[in-house]
C-alpha cells in the first residue's frame, strides 16, 4: 500500500490521527506543522520507532493530509500508487528521449496532451482525458516534490522541485516545475536538470568560437569584476556556468573556495559549496531572502563567487559589492545580446558609473542555442533553391557562402525523423575594457559595438553566420533566432 495509514493500511491508527499525518509507503511521514509536538502524534512516532519502521517526517498544512488520502479511492484501489508509477515512468522516457522538459497540459475541452521539448522543439507524445491529467499532476505535485507549496492549486501559478533520488532516472539530478492557469484547466512544465556525466568542460564542445574560448578563460583569470551570462530562459546559461566554474575549480586543484547562492541549485558544480535559497512565497520573501544568502556567502571567505541570477536592485548592489571587495563573480541576466546586458542592470536600478567602472564589470557573454542539422538527411541549399522564396535565396546569395549552406531534412531514423540532432551555442563575448565603458558611460552603445568589433569582436549574427556557412545550422531556423542576415 501506498498510504499505509489509509483506512486499508497495514499500520491501523483512528480517525482522529488520520485528520492530523499521514505515512507512506516511500517512508514519508506528513504531519501537519500545528500538530507535531500534538501527544497522540509523538506517541504515534513512538510506535514507529519501537517497531523499527524507518521513516522522514515532513512538516505541512493541514489541507495536505486530507489531499493525500483523498487520492486513495473509495473502492480500496490506491490511485496515489497508479500515478506515481505513471508519473516515473514519464520521467523516464523523457530521459530516453533527450528531452529538456515535460509540458502536461490539461484542459477540460482539449483534454490532457503530453509533450516533450527535445532539441527546442515541442513534440505531442500523448492525450488523456482531462481526469487523468488531473490526477497526474495533482500525485506529481503533492506527493513526489520535496520543495513545495502545501498544497496544489489549479488555478494559480506555482513552483515546486523533485530532488529525492529514488523518483527519478539515474541520468538526472533533479526536476523543477512551474504551474499555471489557462482559461479552462492548467499548465505544468518540469524542467529535467541532467547529471554532468563525462563533462566536456572545452567550451568549444557547447559551440564557442575558438576566440570566444580565448575571451572566456581571460575573463576567468581576472581577479575581481563580475561576469555576467545573459540569454531567454532555455538558452543554455546555466550549462555554459556549470563548465565554466568547474574548469576554474579543477584548474586550482582545489585550493580556492567557491561558493554560489542559488534559488534553488540546479547543476551540481564539483567542488563548489551550493547555497540554496529558502522556497519564498513570493518575490518580496524571495528578494529577502536572496540578499541574506548573498551576505551569508560573502562572510564565508570566498575566492570567488556565483549568484544564480540577478534580478533586482537588491541583489545587483550586493554583486557589486562583493566584486568590490575583491572577489570575481559570476551571473545571469536575461538580455537579448552583450550591450543589453548593461541596459538590464540600468533598468533594476545599478548606477551607470557602478556599471562603467573597470573594476566591477569584467565580462559580458551573452547565448542562445541554435538547431544542428541531421548530417544524414541534411541537403544543399543550392540543390533545392526552390525550399525557399526567390527573395530570402537572394539574400542568402549576398550574404552567405552559398554553396556551404545546407537546410534541414525530411528527417530519418537517425535524427527520429526530426531533421536535427541537438543543439550548438551561437554567441557574442565581450571583454570589457577602458574604452568601451567610456563609449557606454557617455551613452553611445552603437559606437561602443563598433569598436568592439574593430578590434576582433563577434556578434551573435556573425557567429550564427559562421554556423550556416559551415553547414552546421539551417539559414532560416538560425534567422528566427538572431534576425535577418
Amino acid at each position: 500500500m501506498s498510504i499505509r495509514t489509509g483506512p486499508d493500511g497495514d499500520v491501523s491508527i483512528g480517525n482522529d490521527l488520520r485528520d492530523v499525518l499521514c505515512l507512506t509507503a516511500d517512508g514519508r511521514l506528513y504531519i501537519s506543522k500545528t500538530h507535531i509536538t500534538a501527544p497522540n502524534v509523538r506517541a504515534f512516532m513512538g510506535r514507529l520507532d519501537r517497531l523499527g519502521e524507518q521513516y522522514k517526517v515532513v512538516q505541512c498544512e493541514l489541507g495536505k493530509i486530507s489531499q493525500i488520502y483523498e487520492s486513495y479511492s473509495a473502492d480500496g484501489g490506491d490511485v496515489l500508487s497508479i500515478f506515481q508509477g505513471k508519473a516515473v515512468d514519464l520521467f523516464a522516457r523523457a530521459v530516453s528521449e533527450n528531452a529538456s522538459d515535460i509540458h502536461l497540459s490539461v484542459s477540460k475541452t482539449e483534454a490532457t496532451k503530453i509533450k516533450f521539448r527535445i532539441n527546442g522543439m515541442l513534440q505531442l507524445i500523448e492525450e488523456h482525458p482531462y481526469d487523468f491529467g488531473q490526477k497526474l499532476c495533482s500525485t506529481i505535485y503533492q506527493s513526489l516534490t520535496d520543495v513545495s507549496a502545501p498544497t496544489f492549486e489549479t488555478n494559480a501559478p506555482q513552483d515546486a522541485r523533485i530532488a529525492d533520488k529514488k523518483n527519478l532516472p539515474n541520468q538526472i539530478n533533479g526536476i523543477r516545475i512551474a504551474t499555471g492557469p489557462q482559461v479552462d484547466g492548467f499548465l505544468m512544465v518540469l524542467r529535467l536538470l541532467y547529471n554532468p556525466t563525462n563533462m566536456d568542460l572545452n567550451l568549444l564542445s557547447l559551440g564557442y568560437s575558438e576566440a570566444q574560448k580565448k575571451d572566456i578563460e581571460d575573463i576567468e583569470k581576472n581577479p575581481t569584476g563580475i561576469a555576467v551570462i545573459a540569454g531567454s530562459t532555455g538558452s543554455g546559461k546555466s550549462t555554459t556556468l556549470q563548465r565554466i566554474l568547474t574548469r576554474i575549480i579543477e584548474s586550482s586543484k582545489g585550493s580556492i573556495n567557491v561558493i554560489t547562492v542559488e534559488d534553488p541549485p540546479e547543476y551540481l558544480i564539483k567542488g563548489a559549496i551550493q547555497s540554496p535559497v529558502a522556497n519564498a512565497k513570493t518575490e518580496e520573501d524571495r528578494s529577502a531572502a536572496f540578499q541574506l544568502a548573498i551576505k551569508a556567502a560573502m562572510r564565508l571567505d570566498p575566492d570567488s563567487m556565483m549568484v544564480g541570477e540577478v534580478r533586482d536592485h537588491p541583489s545587483a548592489s550586493l554583486a557589486i559589492k562583493a566584486a568590490l571587495s575583491g572577489h570575481p563573480l559570476w551571473t545571469t541576466v536575461h538580455a537579448n545580446n552583450g550591450f543589453g546586458i548593461i541596459t538590464r542592470l540600468l533598468d533594476i536600478g545599478v548606477s551607470i558609473n557602478l556599471l562603467c567602472d573597470p573594476n566591477v564589470i569584467s565580462g559580458l557573454i551573452c547565448q542562445t542555442l541554435a538547431r544542428v542539422l541531421c548530417e544524414k538527411c541534411k541537403v544543399k541549399l543550392s540543390d533545392n533553391k526552390g525550399e525557399v522564396s526567390a527573395e530570402d535565396f537572394a539574400r542568402y546569395t549576398e550574404k552567405l557562402e552559398i554553396e556551404n549552406v545546407y537546410l534541414r531534412g525530411c528527417g530519418c531514423e537517425h535524427c527520429k525523423n526530426t531533421g536535427v540532432t541537438g543543439r550548438t551555442v551561437v554567441a557574442e563575448v565581450i571583454k570589457t575594457n577602458y574604452k568601451i565603458l567610456e563609449l557606454i558611460k557617455a551613452g553611445n552603445h552603437e559606437e561602443a559595438m563598433k569598436y568592439w568589433v574593430s578590434t576582433g569582436g563577434i556578434t551573435m549574427k556573425g557567429h550564427a553566420i559562421s554556423k550556416v556557412n559551415a553547414g552546421i545550422c539551417d539559414p532560416s531556423d538560425t534567422e528566427s533566432l538572431v534576425g535577418q542576415f
